[in-house]
């Protein structure tokens, strides 16, 4: 099927909240951050007792019930919404604060410069995510003096069709510009959608997914060297010889190096599962979904007394891992 080329031309199709809201979500959730490293250091201070792993699992628990207990007190007490984005934002902030106040004279230089430029890092790279283009598919045209290919209703068919697979010509073609999803969240149709990411409150998808990739790699790295760090600080203050006797600020330190820990464990799980997509030529929301789109699956005739067909999943983008990701690379130009 043709596609008509304004279908393929990109903006930014987002309604931006009042600055008041925005200041008001980003408030709830810097109050939220705080609240939240606050009742972490419950754990070493009163759980000193228990090895170092049950203090790792009481923290994800109380996370697990933190996330619970804020989400209802945001419908029913403040009726007010938090900023995902702003949470990521202000954990680093916090994270950063704390280090500088607390942790960086026990640093050497070197441990301190790469902490510092990798948190730099973090902050910029979430900017750019945060205001980058997924590839959003519009049905208008670049500008207001080219007129529109085709009626409203007929480009807007068409892209039902394509993001759900019923659009594709040939499956022997597996340039992402066919594969138009459709996101419930950002109600828009992007190119190579992934996944909508609530932490950056904005979709994963064809023009960003690099991007993406790349800041995945820097949280990580962020958070090792943090780990180096604080792990530095714990020796040479000698905290965990005296676990009963912890100051605030000691606290602190060993909560928000589980906190940094249960953060590196599912993103290097994230992480691996990108990679193993990227390799395989395929995206998570059509892993999902893939019952949703017609090209992932392959119908088994019904066997000699049975009257129904098998639908098994296969991926007909996948060209081995080195075209794959040559692919990955040369759609971003």
């Amino acid at each position: 099927m043709k596609i008509p080329k304004a279908m393929l031309e990109t903006q930014n199709q987002s309604n931006p909240l009042s600055r008041s809201k925005l200041i008001g979500r980003c408030i709830v959730s810097c109050i939220f951050v705080f609240l939240t490293h606050l009742a972490l250091s419950v754990i070493p201070r009163f759980f000193s007792a228990f090895s170092f792993l049950t203090q790792l699992a009481l923290s994800a628990l109380l996370l697990l019930l933190l996330l619970g207990f804020g989400g209802w007190c945001r419908r029913t007490l403040l009726r007010a919404k938090a900023s995902a984005p702003a949470f990521v934002f202000f954990n680093i902030l916090f994270i950063w604060g704390f280090y500088f106040s607390v942790i960086r004279p026990a640093v050497p230089q070197l441990n301190d410069a790469v902490f510092n430029c990798g948190v730099v890092f973090l902050f910029i790279g979430l900017y750019s995510i945060i205001t980058s283009d997924p590839g959003i598919v519009t049905n208008g045209s670049a500008s207001p003096d080219q007129p529109m290919e085709g009626s409203l209703s007929q480009v807007d068919k068409e892209l039902e069709l394509l993001a759900s697979g019923l659009g594709h010509e040939s499956t022997h073609d597996s340039g992402l510009l066919m594969r138009v999803r459709y996101c419930k969240t950002c109600k828009a149709y992007i190119k190579g959608l992934d996944h909508h990411c609530p932490a950056f409150g904005n979709c994963i998808g064809q023009n960003n997914h690099p991007l993406f990739l790349i800041l995945l790699f820097g949280f990580i790295g962020t958070e090792a060297s943090y780990l180096v760090c604080s792990s530095l600080f714990a020796a040479k203050s000698r905290i965990l010889d005296r676990p009963s006797e912890l100051t605030l600020s000691e606290s602190l330190a060993v909560s928000t190096i589980l906190f940094t820990i249960l953060q590196l464990l599912w993103q290097v799980v994230f992480l691996i599962w990108h990679i193993y997509c990227l390799c395989v030529n395929i995206r998570t929301d059509e892993w999902i979904k893939w019952k949703k789109y017609p090209e992932f699956q392959l119908v088994i005739p019904p066997e000699p007394g049975q009257s129904f067909r098998n639908i098994r999943f296969w991926n007909p983008y996948d060209k081995g891992i080195v075209q794959n990701v040559k692919e990955f690379l040369a759609i971003q130009h």
